[in-house]
């Protein structure tokens, strides 16, 4: 997956029975090259001039194409680091990249094509998790907290427990029991990284170097 930040593919190989175990198995991360976060940074100024679902302008099919092709680069690479052939993988989780989010109005948009992405794999893709969620009144995260309470299952951490996740819009999920209830939390990284780009060139703040030269301002109130 990709999000909503300019950084890259991450891409992880998990075994669960859909519910309640998982158990995790190797990871990568395929940074982003200048040729794709340009893409991407014209697909969201496309999509922030418009204001209703309609055609997507060729700005973001380009960026979807490139995009999609890159997580197929990921996939490869992520079976070749487990040492597994596409044929021993049930399915590809494909989230794609955020170039809007509009919960209010009902609308986001995340792109990447599945269907592209099997072809390129020879794997079945599952994609477009966040629409229906949206459409229903949430947030457009759903994986996040059924992720979140299924780690939580087989966890020996009190209860209520919250869970933070902190990606380009930060979200949390707050698990008792079988009640689990979860909810954007407002920007996270996706702005960090625009500040670092405009004033220092660089697309982030690796390893959080120059926020760690700040202060942190415990006066701030949120109203």
């Amino acid at each position: 997956m990709s999000g909503t930040s300019l950084d890259g593919v991450d891409a992880a190989l998990l075994e669960t029975d859909g519910e309640g175990v998982v158990r995790p198995g190797p990871g990568l991360t395929m940074p982003y090259g200048a040729q794709t976060r340009a893409l991407l940074r014209a697909a969201l100024d496309a999509a922030a001039a418009m204001t209703a679902p309609g055609p997507a302008p060729d700005s973001i099919r380009e960026a979807e194409l490139h995009l999609t092709d890159r997580h197929a680069d990921a996939v490869a690479a992520l079976l070749g680091k487990a040492g597994l052939a596409p044929g021993a993988v049930d399915l590809v989780g494909f989230h794609g990249q955020t170039i809007l989010h509009r919960p209010e109005q009902r609308w986001t948009w995340q792109i990447g094509d599945g269907a592209r992405l099997a072809q390129a794999t020879g794997i079945d893709v599952v994609n477009d998790f966040r629409s229906a969620d949206v459409a229903a009144g949430g947030q457009g995260a759903p994986l996040m907290p059924l992720y979140h309470a299924a780690l939580a299952g087989s966890s020996p951490l009190p209860r209520p427990l919250v869970v933070a996740n902190i990606g380009g819009v930060g979200n949390v999920t707050y698990i008792d029991g079988e009640f689990v209830l979860a909810f954007d939390t407002g920007p996270g990284n996706a702005p960090v990284d625009d500040w670092m780009q405009r004033h220092t060139s660089t697309p982030l703040d690796k390893g959080g170097a120059l926020a760690a030269t700040g202060t942190v301002n415990l006066t701030v109130k949120v109203p």
